[in-house]
């Protein structure tokens, strides 16, 4: 399979997260941000038919990209090698990282992923936030989905905490996969479910809660779903987006019988917690 690599220099970091977010709307699959570059993955077929809205895009942040066909398993493998577990302290403090790294100390929750380039290595700030959050909202014996699951890490966070069933849904087959690998490696296969397909695929069926990291408009366009999935007093966790798009999250989610309860922020990303009426 043919993959293109789009590679955009950034002055910031703080650049670079909004340009993925930005990218994040369009059919890329995987992000990776360091030494001054954003390089982003997308299937040749799918970058040709959105190349122009994301080249006009980049063109109008004003920052130099070039776009190179690579191996999907080449560059994958090398990320892979080179990346680094992540510590997120908080009430339940947790350690995300892969199968040769060093497990975590007594008393800290080890998740343990097949990372894959998938979003959810706990790198960026909004997978902290969420999992911080998951550990503190009291998720224990309820039954949950991690819609747009990547890597699982947010489903193997909520059965650390207690969940009894976990539900995990992406679109891509390839994050499914990953996910697969990560809750046989931190020993919580039996607790999940993986599904792959859209939110279709769960259509019918009833949470405790949600979980999903995505992005605003994606949000947006299935909080009717959500609503549909959770009964009264059913929470929804949030993230994927940044502060200035709260206000548009929280106006969708009231209009489908949601409370807004809890918002918190870093760096110019946000969490935003609902329940339902």
């Amino acid at each position: 399979m043919e993959y293109i690599e789009l590679t955009v220099n950034i002055t910031s970091e703080e650049q670079g997260e909004i340009l993925t977010a930005m990218l994040a709307d369009y059919p890329f699959e995987a992000f990776d941000c360091a030494d001054g570059q954003l390089r982003a993955y997308v299937q040749r077929s799918d970058y040709e038919e959105c190349r122009a809205e994301v080249e006009q895009l980049l063109r109008e942040w004003q920052v130099e990209f070039h776009a190179q066909c690579v191996e999907q398993q080449n560059w994958n493998a090398e990320w892979e090698s080179e990346w680094e577990p992540v510590d997120v302290a908080g009430e339940r403090p947790l350690r995300i990282r892969a199968a040769h790294h060093t497990p975590a100390r007594e008393g800290v929750l080890d998740v343990v992923i097949a990372p894959r380039m998938s979003f959810g290595t706990g790198h960026h700030i909004t997978t902290a936030l969420m999992a911080q959050t998951i550990a503190s909202m009291g998720v224990e014996g309820q039954t949950g989905l991690d819609m747009g699951c990547g890597t699982g890490v947010l489903a193997i966070v909520a059965v650390g905490c207690g969940a009894e069933r976990m539900m995990a849904v992406d679109i891509d087959d390839w994050a499914c996969d990953s996910c697969r690998d990560s809750i046989a490696l931190s020993g919580v296969a039996e607790q999940i479910d993986i599904r792959c397909g859209s939110i279709d695929v769960v259509r019918g069926e009833h949470y405790d809660f949600v979980l999903a990291n995505i992005n605003r408009n994606i949000l947006t366009d299935m909080m009717p779903s959500f609503a549909e999935l959770l009964g009264e007093g059913g929470r929804l966790l949030m993230s994927g987006f940044l502060v200035e798009d709260v206000a548009v999250i929280e106006a969708a989610a009231a209009e489908q019988g949601f409370e807004c309860v809890e918002c918190l922020s870093r760096d110019g990303w946000a969490v935003v917690m609902c329940r339902k009426r």
